[in-house]
């Protein structure tokens, strides 16, 4: 079977922000020297397995991502246990999971000071032993053992998104796990230009006698683009990540490929309602080095006169790049596409040829 899937697909979006950056405006990107809209990798990946596809095709193997672990604890021993000692307890099984505040922090509520610093991405296992430790510290009112707190975090082989994305755990490096995907920042296959949208917001309840002017004045910076995505997932480690399981790895594939072409991410969505879906996909598998097609898209795409759709230009840019790349290289990968211009393919079509079928 195949080692490798390659994603290539191309999302138009309207007006609209996915992905900011500290300034509030559309992230970019000089690329080939010219401006494009760019969506990073984290926000794109953030924005897939959070999504209630990812639930709904992968429920009870997805990961839980956060800093909480002090405050789950805490909620469930302080039933029992006077409020100084539960702290305490619950800092102490926080730290398992990384480094917690110092607890003479008087800057830091105790809320806070229960918290790791650091986020820990962990299993449905490596929760559900959480919650069960702390239950069980609850009835006991006692604190946690040593290897109680050792056995709380084990090989992360039981959640999806960890085996796609990886982990990292600062306290326990032994249990990080290598991500089985790589996801490139999504880029405008054209350059774009970031322009302001000037609103205002208007009181409902002013008559106009003393202040006939709006209730709030601001801008907001939007972009639009066609842009260019690039996934590559390694199979074989896919399947490592996790514990071998063959038919867990191919409903991950599946998951990850719809996710890919229907979910987009969050940001400013009530403003400009950007549910954008792929408009064109070409999926790969092979087993040769993996490379992304963005070189096709180095010049910025300007249709000619007789071919005014920017979708269409850019679709024969990418595959004539796949073709030359297989010609120089002597290399040939299996391929299939869907085409929403044409009615061309069909996303089960595409389920099955990565998962193998």
């Amino acid at each position: 079977m195949s080692r490798f899937i390659q994603l290539h697909f191309l999302t138009s979006y309207a007006p609209s922000n996915l992905n900011r950056d500290d300034l509030g405006r559309p992230k970019s990107a000089l690329f080939g020297g010219t401006l494009r809209l760019r969506v990073s990798s984290q926000s794109l990946k953030r924005a897939w397995r959070t999504s209630e596809l990812f639930e709904r095709e992968l429920k009870g193997y997805i990961g839980t991502r956060t800093k909480d672990f002090g405050n789950i604890v805490y909620r469930a021993v302080s039933e029992t246990m006077e409020p100084a000692k539960a702290h305490e307890v619950a800092r102490k099984v926080a730290a398992a999971f990384g480094k917690v505040a110092d607890k003479q922090d008087g800057a830091l509520s105790e809320d806070r000071r229960r918290r790791t610093e650091q986020l820990a991405h962990v299993t449905p296992e490596e929760k559900a032993a959480l919650e069960s430790l702390a239950f069980t510290l609850a009835k006991e009112k006692r604190e946690p053992k040593e290897e109680e707190l050792a056995a709380l975090i084990s090989a992360a082989n039981g959640a999806a998104d960890i085996a796609l994305f990886g982990r990292m755990l600062a306290a326990k490096p032994q249990f990080n796990m290598e991500a089985a995907a790589m996801v490139a920042h999504a880029i405008s296959v054209h350059k774009v230009a970031i322009e302001d949208d000037y609103f205002t917001a208007v009181d409902d309840l002013n008559t106009g006698a003393e202040d006939s002017g709006a209730g709030h004045v601001g801008t907001m910076e939007f972009a639009s683009a066609l842009l260019y995505h690039y996934v590559c997932i390694d199979r074989e480690k896919l399947k490592d990540n996790l514990g071998g399981d063959s038919e867990l790895a191919n409903r991950t594939l599946g998951a990850l490929l719809k996710a890919c072409l229907t979910v987009a991410p969050a940001g400013k969505q009530a403003s400009f309602a950007s549910v954008a879906r792929a408009s064109y996909a070409l999926v790969e598998r092979g087993d040769s080095q993996p490379r992304s097609l963005a070189v096709a898209f180095l010049e910025a795409v300007r249709p000619t006169v007789k071919e005014q759709n920017l979708l269409d230009t850019s679709i024969k840019r990418l595959l004539l790049t796949r073709d030359n790349f297989e010609k120089v290289y002597e290399e040939k990968t299996e391929s299939q596409q869907l085409n929403v211009s044409e009615g061309a393919g069909s996303i089960s079509e595409l389920v099955r040829f990565v998962s193998g079928a």
